[in-house]
């Protein structure tokens, strides 16, 4: 059941309670359901990066994490068996399908990722690369892992790009062999399109699939563009067919958020028909650019 209420619902739920605070409580709730799920689970963003790497602590506004691709569905499962609700689904959720939001009462929200944009190498190998090189925490009395501050940083990076931004502030505070050996992991992650952003080199690297959906993604541009990038940067013929089918329809989660419920079929069709005319409209303003540049 996807969860239609607006983004401000959880905060004035739990709004008594400093957010530093539910934050950490959430955390090692979360945790606690991961271990009862049997998944194990790496704690990313706010405060699970290390000190090292944030001046200045940032707890963020949720709870974000990598999970076991093999145990997604068991976490789910546990998840809603504890009162959490699907906010936002691994399809609609964004251009990378990476990661699933759910909402509670009391915890506010708890994005489950199954992989991390940018990194390229399968979500399976990549959580087990990561996983390997663990550390420990913890938040409320609660032990959990989190990556080792190597991968740390290059997920604040390929974090950072999807954001349009360039370098975090903080690489440019690592020495020479901590940039190497984040430089290194980027190339055993196939990480280095998404780097590239960061690095202002994303051109070199035209010749890849991903290279299109990196650039929208870092610079911008219309719908039709996104999803034509979304559809180069599968890997097979199947994700290809896949997301072109996907392509026209109807975010029903987003479509959900902003009229405040669950859609009517009559609404899904009048939005279906809506994005077909803003896709045409935005198509014909970026042709007529394209024109106008070359005269």
């Amino acid at each position: 059941m996807i969860e239609p209420a607006p983004e401000v619902a959880a905060e004035s739920r739990t709004g008594a309670v400093p957010a530093s605070i539910r934050l950490r409580l959430a955390r090692a709730a979360v945790q606690t359901l991961a271990e009862e799920a049997g998944a194990r689970m790496l704690h990313i963003k706010g405060d699970a990066i290390d000190p090292s790497l944030r001046a200045v602590p940032r707890y963020g506004t949720d709870v974000d994490a990598l999970v076991d691709p093999r145990r997604i569905r068991a976490m789910h499962e546990t998840l809603l068996a504890h009162g959490w609700r699907v906010y936002s689904t691994f399809r609609f959720g964004s251009s990378f399908e990476h990661a699933q939001t759910y909402l509670h009462d009391t915890w506010g929200y708890f994005d489950m990722h199954r992989r991390f944009p940018g990194i390229g190498l399968a979500d399976q190998q990549a959580f087990e690369q990561l996983w390997a090189q663990r550390s420990p925490q913890a938040s409320a009395g609660r032990t959990y892992w989190a990556p080792s501050i190597d991968a740390q940083a290059m997920i604040l990076v390929l974090n950072a790009v999807r954001g349009a931004g360039g370098m975090p502030p903080f690489w440019h505070e690592l020495d020479d062999e901590q940039h190497e050996r984040v430089i290194g992991l980027v190339e055993v992650m196939r990480a280095d399109v998404a780097f590239a952003v960061a690095t202002g080199e994303l051109d070199l690297y035209s010749d890849r699939r991903e290279y299109l959906l990196w650039k929208v993604t870092s610079q911008g541009g219309p719908r039709v563009v996104e999803w034509w990038a979304r559809i180069r940067a599968q890997s097979t013929l199947r994700g290809r067919l896949r997301v072109a089918v996907q392509a026209p329809v109807v975010n029903i989660d987003r479509l959900s958020r902003r009229l405040g419920h669950a859609p009517t079929r009559r609404q899904v069709i009048a939005e279906f028909f809506r994005r077909a005319v803003r896709g045409v409209t935005e198509t014909a303003s970026m042709v007529v650019r394209r024109v106008r540049s070359k005269r």
